[in-house]
């Protein structure tokens, strides 16, 4: 696996460390005269937990922080403000999780707790009216804890919006159909079940999951990939970290197996990590419009990996070609990736969240494109 420092600097050019400049290194194959420096920059400092990222204009970003803030990124300025607030349980890992939009609406996945003082996840959709307006509980009942809360929501090229669980430390809810914990779920916009849901009336589109932090779709093939956590001392397990290709109706094996199992009832990883962690979080494909040597490359943040991961899917797609890690211990934890209207790739940092080393001006919103 390359790391930044170690990818090939075409016509012996000097890697630009101080700049965060890097010359494509042409896993590609294409000529070194196409090759391009890739860059690093960060765009939003001294944030505080930040886990998930929308963009809502060309221009402007939507993000939250897991303590319960909303902010708007103003992506030609830098200026983050304030925007909205919810009320959460910041508790571990749980608070104010994932977010998304779709025609002026936000949904939003987050930790709360209940007269009794337990805790649970749902997904709550709001009007965009300069803040959050009119909240409409879609799914609620999402079993919740101190890890273990997933919290990925993102909208799938069929219209539909996925949502990924946590087990909740509950392993066996995983393997429950009757239960939210441990699946990537489905629904339509306004929170109804689709009716070619696997399972009839339940939201529930794949089940036997950890703790999947990152999904998105080929922009080819328009196939789900995911992103799931190990187990970590867990049975005497550790790490396993996978990527999946994610179907409809299937079970993902947790917690009757890890790694690949071969069991005919039970999907297998297309990648995972084996005694390595990496605890992988958001993931997305790149669709290329910057630099077109990663188009439909799959990449993932990693926490306490501490890299970007980038994933080279065959033309089965089953099969990873290859996989490399990029800028590894850079730039601290990494919580999310998503590709922005301009092309470019945006990173959250996330080395303030009680599991890493806090570095100056973190966190952060990082950028990564093509020099022009």
């Amino acid at each position: 696996m390359l790391s930044r420092r170690q990818f090939l600097i075409y016509g012996g050019a000097a890697l630009a460390i101080a700049g965060l400049g890097v010359m494509f290194a042409n896993p590609s194959g294409k000529r070194p005269e196409e090759s391009r420096e890739v860059v690093v920059e960060p765009v939003a400092t001294n944030l505080r937990i930040p886990w998930s990222i929308t963009f809502i204009s060309s221009d402007e970003a939507l993000f939250t922080e897991r303590g319960g803030l909303v902010k708007r990124l103003d992506l030609s300025t830098g200026r983050v403000e304030e925007w909205s607030r919810v009320e959460v349980a910041a508790v571990g890992e749980g608070g104010l999780l994932g977010i998304e939009n779709n025609r002026a609406r936000i949904y939003i996945y987050y930790t709360y707790r209940d007269s009794s003082g337990k805790l649970w996840n749902r997904v709550v959709r709001y009007r965009d009216e300069g803040g959050l307006a009119d909240p409409e509980i879609l799914v609620d009942g999402i079993p919740g804890a101190a890890i273990h809360d997933g919290g990925r929501i993102r909208f799938g090229p069929d219209g539909m919006l996925y949502i990924t669980t946590g087990d909740a430390r509950v392993m066996e809810l995983s393997q429950r159909l009757d239960s939210l914990a441990g699946k990537i779920l489905r629904i339509a916009p306004d929170g109804s079940v689709p009716s070619d849901n696997p399972f009839k009336g339940s939201p529930i589109y794949s089940y036997g999951h950890r703790n999947p932090q990152g999904i998105d779709w080929h922009p080819e093939t328009r196939l789900l990939y995911s992103t799931e956590h190990g187990p970590s001392g867990e049975k005497g397990w550790f790490a396993h970290d996978e990527v999946n290709l994610v179907m409809a109706g299937k079970n993902y094996g947790w917690p009757e197996v890890i790694g690949e199992a071969g069991r005919s009832e039970f999907v297998d990883p297309i990648l995972h990590s084996g005694m390595e962690t990496w605890a992988p979080a958001g993931a997305s494909f790149y669709s290329g419009r910057l630099i077109p040597e990663w188009r439909n490359v799959f990449f993932f943040a990693a926490l306490r990996g501490a890299a970007l991961h980038m994933v080279r899917i065959g033309d089965e797609p089953d099969v990873v070609v290859s996989h490399e890690k990029l800028y590894e211990g850079e730039f601290g934890r990494l919580r999310d990736v998503v590709e922005g209207p301009d092309g470019a790739l945006y990173v959250l940092t996330s080395n303030r969240d009680g599991r890493g080393v806090p570095r100056e001006g973190d966190d952060k919103i990082l950028r990564i494109a093509a020099r022009s």
